[in-house]
This record gives structure tokens, C-alpha cells and sequence, in this order.
């Protein structure tokens, strides 16, 4: 999906949550809306990475704390002509791994230690190539603008709920059935919007992190590995927060539906099938480096 089409989805998820604030609250809700968009994008822009690193207990590694993981995502990100990101290590048994930040000069990586343990180095450098493809590509701030507003178009949903108990339906032009449908149809559709993007980024991620790390087939067996991680091993945070399961490099919640509409991801099989293609026409050279 190009730059074009992205900022389509995007600019139709703003109008859904303008739209779902005028449904809910006419002009006055409209008004709100604006407001707590502009609030909540202007707080994921400068925050994001903080807080979701915050959300999952993630701790900053140093050169001198993981040697060769800090050493390759150094090398990687190098080959990729990219800033150093910071490098962040999640206590979680399940194997996985995000980036976020709202650009390439200030992008962090983070990696479970479920992740460090299960994969290989190679496997792991594919993961890692993924990741900091997200970060060239700008990926970690669409993603996490799309997921603030389809998180703020379900609390004006739930308002609407919370409203509608309680006969506060006077200024919804809509009226009370208005408002039920804009309590399902809201939230729906923007977790279709957010799916949307996310499918499509993953697949360019993969094709762009497999020429970074010069080895399609890593990338390929480390999404093999990771699904059947996954779906043995439970990722508690995640659970909990299921809005950001979409940064996550496969997904980590037991919710692991086919390539279709309501799906986080595409299915491994189809990435892995993708990569297995891109390594049979030739990916070019590429040092092992130190992970080889």
C-alpha cells in the first residue's frame, strides 16, 4: 500500500470519528470530537513510544547488556541507513517483537525474551529486519494514530451507551436507534480501517526487511517459529491491551484468523510463501555479520 492510499484510510478514519461525534452529539458533539482528536493524535505523536513501552514493562538494553543483539540491530540498521533506535527487551515468554516511535530519529526496537531464547540468530536478524522496515517506512506512527483513534471512536461508543441509559439522547439528530447503530457500526469500522493498514504494511515490512538483512529465508523460518509460539504461549500483555496487537510482528493474541477481513495480520502462511518467492529470484549479497 502506497504513501496515497495510507493517508486515504487515514483521513477516513478521522471522518468516521467526526462523523460518530456529530451521530452521537450533533454540532456540540462534533466540536468534541475535533477536540479530543486533535488531542489524542497530538499525545500519540510526541508519546506513543514512551507509553507503549511503558504499557509493556519493556527495559532499555545497552551495548554491555546484550552484546551481540545490541551489535546486530546496530549492523542492520546501518544496512538500512537508519538512525541507531534505542533497543528495549519485554519480559515475555512468548516470542515476539514491535518498533514504535514517531520517526527514524526517534524509533525504538523491542524484542521478548521468549524471542531472544526460542529463535535463532539468524531468525532473530530477520525479525529485527522487519522491525526497522516499519521504522524507514514511517510505519510505527500510522499505526499508532490509527489504533488512538479507533480506541478514542469506541469511547465515544461507550459514551453514547452510557449516554442513551440515562435519556441523554436529546441532541443526537440520529435518535436513540441512531445512536445503538453508531455504538456497533462505529467501532466496527474503524477496527476495519486499522486492520486495513495494518495487513498491508506487514507484507511490505517483510519484503523490505528480508533485502535489509539480505536473507528472505530468515525472515521466513522466524515467522514459521513465531506462529507456533503463539499460539502455544500466551502474551498476558497483549491480552490486555489487544488495541496494539497489530504492532506486533505476528500476532500475539489466541485470535488467529485466515487472511481476511478481520484479521490483524496476514497469515503466515501467505507472508512466508511471499518471502519463499523473493528468495527464489535472488535477494543479493549479504554478509552474515554477527550473527552468522
Amino acid at each position: 500500500m502506497n504513501a496515497f492510499k495510507t493517508g486515504i484510510l487515514l483521513a477516513a478514519m478521522t471522518g468516521l470519528f467526526l462523523a460518530a461525534g456529530y451521530a452521537m452529539g450533533g454540532e456540540g458533539g462534533l466540536l468534541i470530537a475535533l477536540i479530543v482528536a486533535l488531542g489524542m493524535n497530538g499525545i500519540a505523536y510526541w508519546n506513543s513510544d514512551r507509553i507503549i513501552l511503558s504499557m509493556y514493562k519493556a527495559r532499555e538494553v545497552g551495548p554491555t547488556d546484550l552484546p551481540w543483539f545490541h551489535q546486530m540491530v546496530e549492523q542492520l540498521a546501518r544496512r538500512a541507513d537508519l538512525p541507531m533506535p534505542k533497543v528495549y527487551v519485554i519480559d515475555q515468554e512468548q516470542p515476539n517483537a514491535f518498533a514504535t516511535g514517531r520517526n527514524p530519529e526517534n524509533a525504538a526496537v523491542a524484542a521478548t525474551t521468549g524471542l531472544l531464547k526460542r529463535l535463532s540468530h539468524e531468525e532473530i536478524a530477520g525479525v529485527m529486519a522487519h522491525e526497522l522496515a516499519h521504522v524507514k517506512n514511517r510505519d510505527t506512527l500510522i499505526s499508532t494514530i490509527t489504533a488512538t483513534l479507533a480506541g478514542a471512536i469506541s469511547m465515544l461508543a461507550n459514551f453514547a451507551m452510557f449516554s442513551s441509559m440515562f435519556g441523554g439522547n436529546r441532541n443526537n439528530p440520529m435518535g436513540a436507534i441512531g445512536a445503538i447503530a453508531m455504538m456497533i457500526l462505529a467501532p466496527l469500522a474503524a477496527a476495519l480501517v486499522q486492520m486495513a493498514i495494518s495487513r498491508a504494511r506487514e507484507y511490505e515490512a517483510d519484503r523490505m526487511g528480508a533485502e535489509i538483512c539480505g536473507r528472505p529465508l530468515w525472515l521466513a523460518s522466524a515467522l514459521e517459529s513465531l506462529e507456533r509460539n503463539s499460539r502455544a504461549i500466551d502474551n498476558n500483555f497483549a491480552e490486555k491491551n489487544p488495541a496494539t496487537a497489530h504492532m506486533f510482528i505476528i500476532n500475539p493474541l489466541h485470535v488467529h484468523a485466515v487472511d481476511g477481513l478481520f484479521s490483524t495480520h496476514p497469515a503466515t502462511a501467505n507472508r512466508v510463501a511471499a518471502l519463499r518467492a523473493m528468495a527464489g529470484q535472488g535477494s543479493g549479497p549479504a554478509s552474515r555479520g554477527p550473527w552468522g
